[in-house]
């Protein structure tokens, strides 16, 4: 009889350990689960702070190149350059002349580490603007 109950013993101790072999393999899988949906959150966050960095730079590379069309507006003759500062971002803009009514635009904004280019060219002034080509380009 001693026999049997040794056995009944060392089957109880036996499933005990395969219950924490298997809480530990699960405990493994949900650490690992857990931690990949952290790391994809944090690359997820990181791309769409760097769109909307995107997005308010070209807003604010419009916004130059509206304002060197402001500037011919209000002088025909202008040519010259200027800056913005709007939000969190700078840009710049150059309008030069080619001749007769014709006017370029190079504008560019930054806004953290993004880099906006765009270029306007204009063949008529008077009585009003024809814009002949509006681009977004990566180098001017």
């Amino acid at each position: 009889m001693l026999r049997y109950r040794y056995k009944i013993w060392y089957n109880i101790n036996r499933n005990g350990y395969v219950t924490l072999l298997s809480v530990l393999v699960v405990s493994a899988v949900g650490i690992a689960i857990v931690t990949s949906m952290i790391l994809l959150g944090l690359g997820s966050s990181r791309t769409s702070f760097a769109d909307e960095q995107s997005n308010q730079a070209k807003a604010l590379v419009n916004a130059c190149a509206e304002e060197g069309l402001q500037q011919i507006r209000s002088s025909t003759a202008y040519t010259g350059s200027g800056n913005l500062s709007l939000g969190q971002g700078t840009c710049t803009y150059t309008v030069t002349s080619q001749g007769g009514s014709n006017r370029t635009i190079v504008a560019s904004s930054t806004v953290g580490l993004i880099i906006r280019k765009s270029k306007v060219i204009i063949n008529q002034i008077t009585p009003l603007i024809q814009v002949v080509s509006w681009q977004e380009a990566g180098e001017l």
